[in-house]
Order: C-alpha cells, then structure tokens, then sequence
C-alpha cells in the first residue's frame, strides 16, 4: 500500500466497519418499530425490546454523514483511472467489480439475511414461502448492497461524460487544490455545494422517501447529494492527492481538530434544535416549510463538517499502515457485501436473551464485523471469487 494514500484505504475500511456497527444498532433504537404484514417496511427487519437513547444518538449521528462520504471517498481515484484505462476498460471492470457483486448480494445474500424477520412475522419455517414473499410482498428488498448499484451509475455517467467534461474537471479539480491554504474558503464552499445538492430536495421529498424498481431502491431526497459528492470526490483526487486539498503542508489539513470539534458541536446544535423547532410549529410561530428550512440547513451544514473532519483527521494521523490495516483494507469490500447476513440473525438469535440494549448492540457488532471479515479473507483465497472481491 502507498503510504502517500494508506488514509484513503484507512478512512474507507473505518467506513465500512461503521456501517456494520450501524447496522448493528438499528434494532435497539427507542423508534424502532416492526411491520408483520410487510417487514420491509419496518425500521429494521429485526427489532428488539431492548432499547437505547444513546444508540439513537449514534444511528443518527452516523446517518448525517456517512454514506455521503463513502461516495466522496470512492470518487477520489475515478479522474485517473479513467485516463488510464480509457472509458471501455474502465465500464468493463466496473461492471466486474460493482455490478456482478451486487447481483450476487441481493439475490443470494439478501436471501440468507431476511430469513430471520420472516420468521419474525409469520412464526413458522417455510423456505418457499419466505422465497416467494421475498419477491413479492417484500418486493425484492436491496438491503446495504443499493450503495454498489448505484455507485455502478454514477461510474457510468461519468464515463460516458469524461470525453466532454475531462477539461473543465482537470479545471476545478485545480482551482480547488489552490484553495487549500484557504480553509475558511474551502468550508463555505463545500458548505454552499452541499446545501443546493440536498435542501431544495428534501423540501420537495420526504427525507426518508424511497423509491425504486425491485432491489433498484434509492433514497430520493439524497440522490443528487451523494452524486455531488462522487462528483466532489472526484474534483478532488484529479490533480493527485499529493497536490489536492489534502496535500502536504495543506492549512485545511492543519486544521483537522478544529473541523472535529466544529462537527461535534454542530451535531449536538442539530439534536438541541429538534424540541425548539418542535414546539415553534405547535405553536404556529413556524411553518413546517420553515422549520424544515433550518433543520436540515443545519443537518447538511453537520454532514459537511463530520465529513471535513474525518477526512482531515485521517490524513493527518493515519497516514501510515501495518498489517491489520492492510488486511482491513482489503476485506473491506466482502465486509460490506457479507456482514448484513450475521447482523440481522445476531439480533434475532438475541432477542430472548435477557441483556439490555448497549451489550445486545457491542455483541452483534463484534460478531458482524469479526465473521464478515473471516468470511471475506476465506473466500477470497477462491482465485474465482477473489477477483470481484
């Protein structure tokens, strides 16, 4: 691994260790709620009795920032490897390594993860029932795999734009490298960027709105806001890391404890804000329009920051790498296609046992995490598997 770039691979495994752990809390969250007529509907397929405020916390905290910037993340390397391998081998690889996998995650996988709340909302085993509500009643539930489909089209559409925008992206991409000892520049313009990408959305959708054809599914009011951020991702690694925003000596860099202790506290503004905002709409002192207007301007403002800091704080202190990262790194990939299964019959296997929420929570997370990557390094001494994974 290039040391120059081991905070890139480092950011994106601590990522994917993070959605594992917030997978792992969805199920003993206090608003969780279980729908026997169609789990696909609930919160969560799986939901316990055994609940936690403080995991409300680290659900949500996470659900502001995270998957925004694992697409900044995976568009860091796009600008080059589309030069290198020119747009055909470029769709042609991606397809092998985006969109085999996802076909095999939401048939196979999906299929041995749901099998629990069946189960659940049924209370008797049947393989070809659960088979045919799976395809039917539940229509096909995508599960964390709709993050690779849709990072697979938005490969494509820049593959095909990269003919016409390869200039004007060689452009900004500099143009925002030279701002990297303007930090306070820097902020308000990834600030502004995120905000047209996501507020306009989210006052015309449902935040939490999805849509999609079978396991096609995506969350419609953060369409264009994960796109910017492939996009922004992309901007970024055009004129190489070591000359970007993030190069040495960079003063946006530098300042990577300020943007965390600026994301812990507008995040901790965003949760103070809910009861006031609250309480002004029951009062009439504010539309819901209104209301919406500030709380996600504050929400985007939050997911910017977290983003910025994780970012800085990576390339500052874990610039460097050892064996368990590299072997992290590389199982990755197979961690997020494969953890969903032992997540969801952790939870279920749990539910009797008389634990409360927190070591219900570190239970299935250590589990998840640990099997996955087992899982994942196994298979991937398969030299047939190890190639798309």
């Amino acid at each position: 691994m290039d040391n120059r770039t081991s905070w890139v691979d480092n950011l994106r495994s601590f990522v994917t260790v993070l959605v594992v752990a917030h997978h792992s809390s969805l199920a003993y969250t206090t608003f969780a709620w279980f729908d026997k007529t169609a789990y696909i509907r609930s919160t969560h397929p799986v939901v316990d009795v055994a609940r936690s405020r403080g995991l409300d916390i680290f659900e949500d905290f996470n659900d502001v920032f995270f998957m925004s910037l694992m697409f900044l993340i995976s568009g860091i390397f796009v600008f080059r490897s589309l030069q290198n391998k020119g747009a055909g081998k470029f769709i042609r690889d991606r397809f092998y390594r985006l969109f085999i996998p996802f076909l095999v995650g939401v048939t196979l996988l999906m299929l041995l993860a749901y099998y629990p709340p069946y189960y659940i909302a049924h209370g008797k085993h049947d393989v070809a029932g659960y088979v045919v509500d799976f395809f039917t009643v539940e229509a096909w539930p995508v599960g964390p795999p709709w993050f690779i489909w849709v990072l697979f089209v938005f490969n494509l559409v820049m593959a095909a734009l990269f003919p016409l925008l390869q200039g004007a992206v060689t452009r900004w991409g500099q143009w925002m490298a030279n701002r990297r000892q303007q930090p306070g520049r820097l902020l308000l313009y990834w600030f502004l960027f995120s905000w047209i990408l996501y507020v306009p959305m989210v006052l015309l959708v449902d935040a939490g709105k999805w849509t999609g054809i079978g396991p096609f599914d995506f969350q419609v009011s953060r369409a264009l806001l994960y796109f910017g951020y492939f996009f922004l991702g992309m901007l970024i690694g055009t004129p190489g890391l070591g000359r970007s925003i993030f190069a040495e000596g960079s003063a946006f860099v530098r300042y990577w404890w300020c943007w965390a202790i600026a994301a812990l506290g507008v995040y901790t503004l965003l949760k103070g804000s809910e009861a006031p905002l609250t309480a002004m709409m029951d009062r009439k002192a504010l539309s819901l329009t209104q209301a919406t207007l500030i709380y996600r301007s504050v929400w985007i403002l939050s997911c910017t920051l977290s983003g910025i800091a994780f970012l800085t704080t990576f390339r500052r202190l874990m610039n460097r790498s050892n064996a368990w990262w590299q072997s992290l790194s590389a199982n990755a990939y197979g961690i997020y296609l494969v953890h969903y299964i032992f997540v969801l019959w952790c939870q279920y296997l749990l539910l009797d046992v008389p634990l409360t929420a927190w070591p219900k929570f570190l239970f299935t997370f250590v589990s998840g995490w640990g099997l996955s990557w087992g899982l994942t390094a196994l298979l991937r001494k398969n030299n047939i598997i190890g190639k798309y994974l």
